[in-house]
């Protein structure tokens, strides 16, 4: 894969966005289980990088993903070169990723909550997709791509606006990158490039407040999701009579643990996800299929209460 013209599309009109009406007929049959098993019910969803996927943005783990080893937190807070590495990587999947248009998927869980069949959304995916499509009561649970927080003095940056910041100090990087090709992408804007010598040359911002170290606003590997959204996650899934798993292989505990939570509970647990997950022994139904297509179908045949 070269250059950013091979990378997938990202806009509504090209998405590749699974519709209901291409679902299987084996497909179709467990989805009619789970609208039996959700009709009447208020129920939680929780959802991961596999809902995004029909927007252009890659999974970490589903079938075909390449193999990733995410920088952890103590990575990037302990060398100044691995800050220089990642804000070149996230520079570059930035001005690819902040296109990327909602999907159907997107747009079905949108519809469900304004008919009021949720206590709230939990989503992994830091790519704020859900908000664009309307969703209103969301925990993102793992942070938000388009916002820089400061590690000295904690303010709060538009991502948007460093990305003028960066490229006032990396004129032509961008082409450059171009030129040299991307190899990868990830969930969370990161690009894999095979020019040592581009990522060496690149610039890091400071804060514009107090010349600290500046970070995503998302958790890394090796922090801990704040405690006040574990605690409001939690609140949604005890609300709830049964939760809804959508994207996700449940691979990280901060996801699986709602999934425990719901099941200690004895509440209905679904989970749609291509592939296996580590919550399948917990689930009541478990559908491998397209989650876009799948929310789509309930979205349109679920009543509201």
């Amino acid at each position: 894969m070269t250059g950013f013209a091979s990378l997938p599309p990202v806009t509504a009109a090209e998405s590749a966005a699974q519709t209901a009406a291409e679902l299987q007929s084996s497909e179709v049959g467990i989805l009619q289980d789970i609208h039996a098993l959700l009709s009447g019910r208020q129920f939680a969803v929780l959802t991961g990088a596999g809902l995004s996927t029909d927007s252009g943005i890659p999974d970490y783990r589903g079938p075909g993903a390449a193999p990733r080893t995410p920088i952890t937190y103590q990575e990037f807070i302990g060398e100044p070169g691995n800050r220089q590495r990642y804000w070149a990587r996230n520079h570059i999947g930035w001005s690819h990723l902040r296109r990327a248009d909602p999907n159907d998927g997107h747009a079905a869980v949108a519809r469900l909550e304004q008919r009021g069949l949720l206590t709230g959304l939990i989503t992994q995916n830091v790519d704020r997709l859900h908000e664009d499509a309307g969703s209103v009561n969301v925990v993102d649970l793992h942070g938000r791509f388009d916002q820089v927080v400061c590690l000295d003095c904690r303010r709060l940056f538009s991502r948007r606006m460093l990305a003028s910041v960066l490229e006032e100090l990396n004129p032509g990087f961008l082409e450059r990158a171009q030129a040299a090709g991307v190899v990868e992408m990830a969930p969370d804007a990161d690009a894999t490039v095979e020019d040592a010598g581009l990522i060496e040359s690149f610039v890091v911002s400071r804060c514009p407040a107090c010349a600290g170290t500046l970070k995503p606003d998302f958790v890394y590997f090796g922090e801990n999701v704040p405690k006040d959204r574990v605690e409001r996650s939690y609140a949604m899934v005890d609300a709830a009579r049964a939760l809804l798993v959508a994207g996700s292989s449940l691979t990280v505990m901060s996801g699986l643990r709602f999934v425990r939570h719901a099941a200690k509970q004895g509440k209905e647990v679904v989970i749609i996800n291509r592939g296996p997950t580590r919550g399948d022994d917990l689930a009541t139904i478990k559908l491998d299929a397209g989650v876009s297509g799948a929310l789509t179908w309930l979205a349109a045949e679920l009543p509201p209460l």
